[in-house]
């Protein structure tokens, strides 16, 4: 499968010469999305509204995806559900910057992966879970006590 190479970057020059207020909403949607150097995507799916303000062009984003994971209990990898919003300003100059200081390139081109990856790697659960009620492993034997018990956990 061929990933796409900036997936979140967006051309917002058009909204340089319209009038205050004027936005404008973009949606993604991709099977997968590698976000370097170490955050791969399953269906990610969202869209920004890019909006036109004094300061700069404001995006408004809101995106769904699923990553790889492993269960804390019981080890088995399944597909994590994510989900993030963000608001980010990117301003005309540096005396209209916000605390995240980003600024629009001149060739009107924003890059949002590094937003994106941080926001869904702020949102993987520090211990996540294949469901709620997984057994785990057996301390003794190691077997996966969602699919069978052994003998360790009878005898309990």
């Amino acid at each position: 499968m061929n990933l796409p190479r900036h997936p979140f970057r967006v051309n917002v020059g058009f909204l340089l010469n319209q009038p205050i207020g004027y936005n404008r909403e973009i949606h993604f949607e991709y099977p997968r999305v590698s976000l370097p150097p170490d955050l791969y995507l399953d269906h990610c799916n969202g869209g920004i509204r890019v909006s036109r303000t004094p300061q700069g062009i404001l995006v408004q984003a809101a995106f769904s995806a699923q990553v790889q994971t492993e269960c804390v209990r019981c080890l088995a990898e399944f597909l994590q559900p994510l989900h993030t919003e963000f608001d980010e300003l990117f301003a005309f100059n540096n005396r209209s910057t916000t605390e995240s200081s980003l600024i629009l390139p001149e060739d009107g081109n924003i890059d949002l992966d590094p937003l994106v990856r941080e926001c869904f790697l702020l949102e993987i659960p520090i211990s996540p879970l294949c469901k709620p009620d997984c057994k785990g492993l057996c301390a003794v034997c190691g077997e996966d006590l969602n699919l069978q018990t052994c003998e360790h956990v009878l005898s309990s």
